[in-house]
């Protein structure tokens, strides 16, 4: 409930996100450390997440039903239940009610393994993509996942660490629709994967083909990579300008 969270919830509001469910509690909130890797060095990311105000989060802490009025999605990532049991709990019920209210719910696996043992994370994965309609995911986490209305796959080939190609897969239950690569010189790579999510989510909301759906959300996410920080700040129109081929680079005058 400090100055710090207050700064979170108020650059939320400046991209013109409805603040007004965010619930505030605890003494702090998570911090993660990143050193950014360059070339043939890796980047290396330490967490500090501890008792943190979502880490000490409770179920009765959040009202689903008042929550998920008029709401169209819910989308959550492995992160958060990675952050101990009465976040999984937390989750689930969210789940729960939206399924019940006709909300279509995603995830991104996301799996981190300096938060949890693969096995804590099949477990607690296991019980809550249940009730997933849209999954979102890497190869290497995507092992063994099915039964999804949608899968989405990240294509990341790590040439270095400044240098990756990026492409994605979106399977609906009957065929495999694969966006073109994009080859990037990586700016910042940390929200790639949600701005992937967003890209996404976005498109199928739209009312856009699974191939303009998974044309779209990589091309997001492949901008966002020239973004510092970790928050893609591109337009619509920039992201349907790279769909339709122009990926230059070249001076917009």
């Amino acid at each position: 409930s400090h100055a710090i969270g207050q700064a979170a919830v108020d650059s939320l509001r400046y991209f013109g996100v409805d603040t007004s469910m965010i619930v505030r509690g605890g003494d702090r909130v998570g911090i993660y450390y990143l050193e950014k890797g360059a070339s043939q060095r890796g980047s290396v990311c330490i967490y500090d997440r501890a008792h943190s105000a979502i880490q000490e989060a409770q179920p009765s802490d959040f009202d689903w039903e008042v929550i998920f009025d008029g709401a169209d999605w819910f989308h959550f990532t492995g992160i958060t239940p990675a952050l101990g049991p009465s976040l999984t709990a937390i989750c689930e019920d969210a789940c729960k009610v939206a399924k019940a209210k006709g909300v279509k719910v995603s995830c991104d696996l996301n799996y981190r393994g300096k938060l949890w043992t693969r096995e804590e994370a099949r477990a607690a994965m296991t019980e809550l993509c249940q009730y997933v309609d849209v999954c979102i995911s890497n190869e290497e986490d995507a092992k063994d996942i099915f039964g999804f209305e949608k899968v989405a796959i990240t294509l990341r080939t790590s040439l270095s660490a400044s240098d990756n190609d990026w492409a994605g897969m979106l399977y609906d239950g009957n065929s495999c629709y694969f966006s073109r690569t994009h080859h990037l010189r990586i700016v910042d790579r940390v929200g790639g994967g949600d701005s992937f999510g967003g890209g996404l989510i976005y498109a199928l909301l739209s009312g856009k083909s699974e191939q303009e759906s998974i044309a779209f959300a990589v091309a997001a996410s492949a901008l966002k990579h020239s973004i510092e920080g970790d928050f893609n700040r591109v337009t619509v129109t920039e992201v349907e300008k790279l769909c339709a081929g122009d990926g230059s680079g070249r001076v917009q005058r």
